[in-house]
């Protein structure tokens, strides 16, 4: 079992209450998914859970967690920097669980898990991998300590459909405890029974949580059932209210022209009506107090809602936006060949998706396309990298890095964008690398569409998305006028936005 009590967690910087009293019991078989949309502290709720340390610089938190004989494996959401100058061989012979597997427990997991024999053993720096291998490594480094509780920080990021399915696997049959968090809405759809939503509401000045055990979709549904029936009893109660305080006036206003004519009546009669106005004013008094019971309108955390691209991101259907040929595409430290006798044609706003097995070459080979694209005249490219910080100053607040002119004007139009993607007024003035990854997208987001792009190279556009956001980053991108080359796992997204998907092997786009 695995418990937590009266956890508060709030943000140091700007004193933003994270998570406000909450509890939570888990139990073997339950495979519970955290959701919410960006910067509501999933990762920092993670964290805290398996060692607080890890949040102390910029989180405050009281609370009690109770795991007794529990063993807790932690998969985090980035690859610890510590670890990224280490080979593999490294990496993996730290442990001393390492040496109990036998060469026959190396090869099913190498096998399971789609690397080479070879895996364990090499010299190839982590740093160096792809986004999906380095999560490869590290989902096989916990599996390899035998623990007892996942505590699995999207896992699904970059790895490939045939890894995304022994996920799903690996999740359903675990006997124990798993906790995730996950922007594959598929994903959570196939493995979870047990949802926990935290939310920020009221323009984040109020954090409120949901544990729900139920499968997503179900919790999806009730929830929007819940809202719609809440809304129109608060809308009922509203009407009643304004019949009850129409007629309510009505004979206040009567009682109080009487009194005023009462100096025409006799003593009785006036005594009778200032009795009726204390009957009145008596009913207006229990009239307030049964509009405290009201029904509340309901509070929910929307989704974002933002427009990717305008009038000069469309580009005409028959003009040739790439015409793309490379003979060899190599590793970037040039040691072996990835794929050969590549060809890619794009005409007009086309939805392209690039697939393929982790390790493959896609974002080599998207990063070369980028860097042909992005010095043509006739086109305006945009890149969003799978690492962000190849293009992000960390240093710098979103607001700083997304002005380039420093215009008042332009510093407050950049202020109201970042709102419509609920960003607060503080977040706004937050180091970049304080952020969350869904918000570190969000600046790509904005960057594209102030730029009047008309081709976006997108590298895993989906990946930090809320599953509640998801939906709506779909809907953009498949609307966006021009054109988008795009990398993905994401099996939402490459079925409702790609036009054309194309899958990179060692013999080129097929």
């Amino acid at each position: 079992m695995l418990q937590i009590n009266g956890l508060n967690l709030t943000h140091k910087k700007d004193l933003r209450v994270i998570l406000d009293k909450f509890d939570l019991v888990l139990n073997d078989g339950d495979k519970a998914a955290i959701i919410g949309e960006e910067g509501n502290g999933k990762s920092s709720l993670m964290k805290w859970l398996y060692n607080p340390e890890l949040v102390e610089d910029y989180i405050e938190a009281e609370g009690t967690r109770i795991f007794g004989n529990e063993r807790l494996g932690y998969l985090p959401q980035e690859l610890p920097d510590k670890d990224k100058g280490k080979s593999l061989y490294e990496f993996f012979s730290e442990m001393d669980c390492f040496w109990n597997q036998t060469p026959k427990d190396l090869g099913e997991y190498a096998k399971k898990f789609g690397v080479p024999a070879d895996f364990f053993y090499s010299g190839q720096k982590l740093g160096t991998l792809s986004g999906g291998e380095k999560v490869k490594a590290q989902i096989m480094k916990l599996l390899m300590q035998e623990p007892t509780v996942l505590l699995l920080d999207e896992p699904s990021n970059d790895i490939d459909v045939a890894c995304l399915e022994l996920l799903e696997r690996i999740i359903k049959e675990w006997q124990n405890i798993v906790l995730f968090i996950s922007h594959d809405e598929t994903l959570i759809e196939n493995t979870a029974n047990m949802v926990i939503h935290i939310e920020q509401i009221q323009r984040k000045t109020k954090s409120r949580y949901t544990v729900a055990k139920m499968e997503y979709r179900k919790y999806v549904e009730e929830r929007l059932h819940a809202f719609e029936k809440q809304e129109q009893q608060a809308l009922s109660d509203r009407r009643e209210k304004r019949l009850r305080d129409e007629k309510y006036r009505r004979v206040l206003g009567s009682v109080q022209q009487a009194l005023e004519d009462c100096s025409r009546q006799s003593p009785a009669e006036a005594k009778n009506l200032k009795d009726k106005m204390h009957t009145v004013k008596a009913m207006g008094k229990r009239f307030e107090k049964e509009d405290e019971n009201m029904t509340p309108m309901p509070e929910q955390e929307s989704a974002i809602f933002f427009k990717l691209g305008n009038e000069s991101s469309k580009i005409p259907a028959g003009k040739t936006v790439i015409d793309y040929s490379l003979n060899y595409l190599y590793t970037p430290d040039g040691s072996r060949i990835l794929s050969k006798n590549i060809f890619l044609k794009i005409r007009g706003a086309e939805k392209i998706g690039i697939v393929g097995a982790n390790g493959a070459g896609k974002t080599t080979l998207l990063r070369k396309m980028a860097e042909e694209l992005i010095n043509r005249t006739d086109i305006r490219a945009e890149y969003m990298p799978q690492n962000y910080e190849e293009l992000l100053d960390l240093n710098m607040t979103p607001v700083d890095f997304l002005d380039q002119t420093g215009d008042k004007e332009e510093r407050t139009k950049i202020r109201t964008y970042l709102g419509s993607l609920k960003y607060t007024a503080d977040e706004m003035d937050h180091p970049i690398r304080e952020l969350s990854g869904g918000q570190k997208a969000k600046v790509f987001l904005l960057k594209m569409s102030m730029s009047g792009a008309n081709v976006l190279i997108l590298d895993e556009p989906t990946r930090n998305f809320s599953p509640l956001s998801g939906p709506v980053i779909r809907k953009m991108i498949q609307e966006f006028p021009g054109a988008v080359i795009s990398i993905s796992h994401d099996r939402k997204y490459i079925s409702e936005v790609c036009d054309k998907v194309y899958e990179l092997t060692i013999g080129g786009l097929k």
